[in-house]
Parts: structure tokens; sequence; C-alpha cells
């Protein structure tokens, strides 16, 4: 990133004022907010506590549990195998994973593609997704919880589980890239987080992101929505979230036995996340091609998410905001944007060249809350 000149945070105050506003009323304990436009970085802010019971401020460099903010590096990674000719975007997943075989309801197989797994369009779905469902009662991890189940085992009880729907016939967002992660183990010969190194971390320069939590000293503790403030997460904890809850273990990570997952495994920094976003928006170099990059960012579902998201679509590792207007969200057409369950929100709007990247400690208020859509707000009103 190049240097951040002071003089430019002057005009981004609406962000500042989002920001505390969401502190004072204590819907977040802590979060870093960085932005970039045009290439530069003109708003960056730690703000609130890391940890709230040590009184430990919270600081730029502060690692957090990523959760779904994993899912676009995971997802480069395997756009960086697919522009070397080693995974295809039409191959079935059987290719690498002969094992893995989910049927239908009614015991047809049939051919889930890498494509699938990109969108969630495979028919997979997540154990969250529905209470008490058969991803739950099957055992499937979502990717944050079950510290020390082995990769092979989670794929196992995935595919005992009855598809959704035909592959390329719906959209469920699902542990898909969890699969994939698995196809790219096979491909690469190496664990997930070694090829996410190697394929996109290296290549840049960033050091603090992966899944395995690098100082511990600088992990963020993580909170859990409460009244009258929000709630430090025990060893187990169960959100309601969705139709379902999420269960979490967030000393997950710390195990070594536990499975690298491509939608959730990862920790790190709003810096690296920043980075890696910001490389795309650019073009894709050092990384990927503008051609696969384009590829990318334009919605590849069709219309499958206009039920339940007017608006959106969805891409190959994030949802795309095909009408602002629809979505009720103050961005341009074309912006790209996901989260993370533990409290994480990101946009990119390419028409703008501008990048935002919020992370927080703080679910599920700083993936979905008034936080996100205070924070949309107050960077359009600075621009």
């Amino acid at each position: 990133m190049t240097p951040f000149d002071e003089s430019k945070q002057k005009t981004y105050l609406a962000v500042d004022n989002a920001i505390d506003t969401a502190l004072a009323s204590q819907r977040l304990v802590g979060t870093v907010v960085l932005i970039a436009r045009d290439g530069e970085t003109v708003y960056r802010r730690a703000a609130g506590l890391a940890d709230r019971e040590a009184n430990l401020a919270m600081k730029e460099d502060t690692i957090f549990r990523l959760a779904s903010v994993t899912k676009p590096i995971v997802t480069i990674a395997a756009m960086r195998l697919v522009e070397q000719g080693r995974i295809g975007l039409d191959v079935p997943v059987t290719k690498w994973l002969p094992d893995f075989r989910p049927r239908l309801a009614d015991g047809s197989e049939p051919a889930i593609l890498v494509r699938h797994l990109l969108t969630h369009t495979s028919g997979l779905s997540y154990a969250f997704a529905a209470e008490n469902g058969p991803y739950a009662r099957a055992g499937v991890s979502d990717g944050v919880d079950q510290p020390g189940l082995s990769l092979d085992e989670n794929l196992r009880r995935i595919a005992s589980v009855p598809l959704l729907f035909e592959p390329g016939a719906g959209w469920q967002y699902s542990v898909s890239m969890d699969v994939l992660g698995a196809v790219i183990e096979k491909e690469t010969g190496k664990r997930l987080g070694d090829a996410v190194a190697e394929l996109v971390m290296q290549p840049l320069g960033l050091s603090d992101t992966a899944f395995t939590v690098v100082d511990r000293s600088r992990l963020a503790a993580p909170y859990v929505d409460a009244s009258p403030e929000p709630k430090r997460m025990g060893e187990t904890e169960k959100v309601w979230a969705l139709d379902g809850s999420v269960t979490f273990a967030p000393d997950r990570i710390f195990d070594p036995l536990s499975f690298h997952s491509g939608g959730g495994g990862m920790a790190g920094t709003a810096g690296d996340v920043l980075a890696v976003l910001e490389t795309v928006r650019k073009g894709g170099a050092p990384l990927l091609s503008e051609k696969t990059v384009k590829e990318m960012m334009t919605n590849q579902v069709g219309n499958l998410l206009e039920p339940t998201r007017p608006g959106f679509g969805f891409g190959f590792g994030w949802a795309i905001i095909l009408d602002p207007s629809a979505a009720t969200l103050p961005v341009s057409p074309g912006t790209l944007q996901w989260g993370g369950v533990y409290g994480h929100h990101w946009f990119m709007d390419p028409a703008k060249k501008l990048t935002a990247v919020a992370l927080t400690n703080t679910m599920l208020e700083g993936m979905w809350g008034q936080f996100t859509l205070d924070l949309k707000k107050a960077v359009a009103a600075s621009l």
C-alpha cells in the first residue's frame, strides 16, 4: 500500500461517525476499517477494544478469525490453478475426489463441477441453514466448529446428505468452498494453507493471514450480539442466524488437526484483506490476468439469487450488486461484497475505484447489522 496521507482522512468524518455510533451504542466491541481509493489508502482506523476483558485496544495489525472472508482468498488460489491449466471450471469434482458422490433425493448421482462449487450452485448447503436439518444431523462442520475434525471425514458426512437440487439449477450458500479446498489439496499435493500461501499470500508479500494464528497476542477476542452489551464467546457458542444456528468453537484454529476450511478457516488482518482485494480490483497482477478477474466479477448465476436477494448476482468468490436500487444499497452497479460470520464486511466498487474493509470482533452486527449499511452510506457521503 502507498504511504498514508493523514489529510485525506478529514474528508471521511462520516465514516468516523458510523464507527463511533456503533461503539457508543455497544453494537460493536472493536473494529479496524480501511478504505482505499484509486490505489491509495485514504482512510484507516482501529477503534474500540480487541479484548474488552483485558482492556486491550484494537490496533491496525490486530488479527481476526476471518470466517467467510476466507472465501475470496481461496477462490483466487483456485483461479490461479485454473489459469495454469491444472483445474478446469467445467470438470467434475470426482476427478480429484473420486469418493465424493452426493446424490439427489431420487438416488441419481449428478456431476458436480468446479464451477458449481465456486458459485454455490452445487446443490450442497450448510449445517446452519436449517435447524436440526440433514447437515446438522449428519454432523457436518461449517468450518468454524468441531476442532480436530479431518477434511476426509467432513467430506464423507457432506456426501451422505442428499443434494438440494440438480447442480446448476439453484443457488444455496454452502460448504462448497470446503469441497473446493479439498480439490486444491489434491491438485497441489499440499495442505490448503500451504497452497494458499504459495498461490496468493507470498506473491503479495503478506504473512499475517493464514489457517493458523501467527501471533496469538494480536488475536481479537470474539463477541456475540447481546443486550446491554455484546457477550464474549465461550469455548463453544451456538448463535441463531438465518433459519438455523451457527456453532462456533473459537479455539478451533489452534488445533493442528482441524481441517483447513476453504469456506471459513483463515485468520488475518484488515491490511492483508485489503491488499488481496485491491490486487483484484486493479486487474489481478501479479496473481491473475485481467481476463480472469473480469470473469470473476461477472454474474455467473443468472437470476438465481433474485427470490431472496433482489438486485444481487454472484460471481466467483463474492456477491455482485447488479441493481443497487433493488438491493437498496448506496453503491454503483457491479459492486462486489461479502462478509464473515465472526463480524466482518467488505465491499469493492470498481466504478469508483474503491475498496472498503471493516473487520470487527462482534457477530452478527459486523457482518450484516446496521453498521454495515451505515458504513456504506458514510463512504458514499465522503466521496
